[in-house]
């Protein structure tokens, strides 16, 4: 074989460690980032949070000349040369990064309670009810059975063993065991240890205090031997069964309603997750206005204090240069990301115009690549941008995904959003006769009256997609 020199010509996109980071903080959400932000602060001695304003290396001292005061510096939407390219690593980067906010440092609070932790379910469902189970008075052997009966409960709150199989096992007596069983179903949330939904209700309409006799009567009635009517809104035939007028029925309904399918829900041990917008949209005047969310992270500055230990070839200040080069390429990686969104964000938020103007019914159909074309970036940063990102609007918080939506035909052959036929599904719904809803067909067919052409499955599909029950359970009395 001749060995030979060979020149060839390609493109290849070399994945430096700065761009693996900068693709990686750009998929974070904005807790995810903080909680980044703090596993960085921990670990690198050269990067500080800014909680003063005045530079943290040397206390007491003032500003270099040319250094960023404490000011919150926001990203000027109308300045066309400050926004990068498609996730830039080579942009100028600053020591300082402070467009957020961070937490004042008051040492007092720290002493303070923790009243939302103390307030909060720390417990899980089943450690609730074994302390309720010791502030029973069971014997020795009934705990037992009780300790038994609850490690069968699952978290919806019911009980998913069989008790006689339960009893066999502990080689307990079948009556005693009932007999626990039903201390065990008195035991709070009402409806707990039940074996099937019927047992649950009626479990839950026993407990019910100062309400009419006769209502309670028919509504354990209706839970007992007629749930599968009651769930196919069969009202004739109930009124029917059970010899009541619909007036009756009606109070009894309104009586179940109001109980809860799924008792073991109200315990548990997750705690409420909190969004943190990482844009702000106002309007100033008859503009929309896009802002960064300045408590979305903390400020981040270079310590200027060990960076001035950096250059000389031993291994400790070796050690500091590579530090210092890290914190750079973070805060400039938190910079690109922060632009990004930014930059994505005001493209959302001027092809969505009519949406903030009239509401869901005027969202226009937006894919990933409008978008990419717009801000020119690839799809798939535009995919990482919009996943987890929040917008607060003067319509509420939404996700950046929120406003991305297919198409569907119309008769002026245009298109309409699949998130607008959403909307205009809901009002109808909202606003149909109670007594005969409307069908999947007759909704497609008012949508066709409007110029929107969609098949009757495909109403089904969005009028899922939007928890709205068919027709046959719309129905009321």
């Amino acid at each position: 074989m001749k060995q030979g020199l060979e020149l060839k010509l390609g493109q290849h996109l070399a994945m430096t460690p700065q761009l693996q980071q900068a693709i990686r903080l750009l998929q974070l959400s904005t807790v995810d980032l903080q909680q980044e932000v703090q596993g960085m602060l921990e670990s690198n001695p050269l990067l500080d949070e800014d909680v003063s304003g005045e530079e943290t290396g040397a206390p007491g001292s003032a500003p270099e000349p040319g250094e960023s005061s404490g000011e919150d510096r926001q990203l000027d939407l109308a300045a066309e040369d400050t926004l990068p390219d498609d996730l830039p690593v080579d942009s100028q980067w600053d020591d300082v990064f402070d467009l957020g906010t961070s937490a004042s440092g008051g040492g007092s609070d720290d002493e303070l309670p923790d009243f939302e932790a103390r307030n909060s379910h720390s417990q899980s469902l089943q450690d609730y009810l074994r302390w309720q189970a010791d502030m029973t008075h069971f014997s020795p052997e009934e705990r037992n059975m009780a300790e038994m009966i609850i490690d069968a409960i699952d978290d919806r709150g019911y009980l998913i063993e069989n008790p006689d199989d339960l009893a066999t096992a502990m080689g307990a007596d079948a009556a005693v065991f009932q007999a626990v069983l039903l201390r065990v179903q008195d035991f709070d949330p009402p409806g707990v240890a039940a074996r099937d939904l019927s047992e649950c209700l009626l479990l839950q309409l026993r407990q019910l205090t100062d309400v009419d006799a006769s209502v309670q009567k028919l509504a354990m009635d209706v839970a007992k031997d007629h749930l599968q009517a009651l769930g196919r809104h069969d009202y004739p035939r109930l009124c029917a069964s059970l010899g009541v007028d619909e007036a009756a029925l009606g109070s009894a309904m309104a009586l179940i309603s109001a109980l809860n399918p799924k008792p073991g829900e109200e315990v548990g041990n997750e705690n409420t997750e909190y969004v943190i917008p990482d844009v702000i949209v106002r309007w100033s005047g008859k503009r929309l206005r896009v802002d960064l969310n300045p408590e979305a992270m903390p400020k981040l500055r270079i310590n200027r204090r060990y960076a001035g230990m950096a250059g000389g070839k031993d291994a400790a200040h070796k050690y500091i240069q590579d530090q210092l080069n890290e914190a750079r390429w973070f805060i400039k990686s938190l910079q690109s990301r922060q632009e990004t969104i930014l930059k994505v964000a005001r493209a959302i938020v001027e092809r969505q115009k009519d949406f903030f103007i009239n509401g869901p019914e005027s969202m226009r159909p937006m894919v990933l690549r409008h978008i990419a074309e717009t801000v020119e970036m690839h799809e798939s940063t535009v995919s990482r941008v919009t996943n987890q990102k929040y917008m607060v609007t003067p319509r509420g918080l939404f996700e950046f995904k929120y406003f991305f939506s297919s198409h569907v035909g119309t008769d002026s052959g245009g298109s309409a959003s699949a998130t607008a036929i959403r909307a205009l599904l809901i009002k109808l719904t909202q606003a149909e006769n109670s007594k005969h809803p409307l069908s999947d067909a007759e909704i497609a067919k008012v949508l066709a009256d409007q110029g929107i052409q969609i098949a009757r499955r495909t109403v089904a599909k969005y009028r899922e997609a939007a928890n709205i029950p068919p027709a046959s359970q719309r129905r009321r009395l």
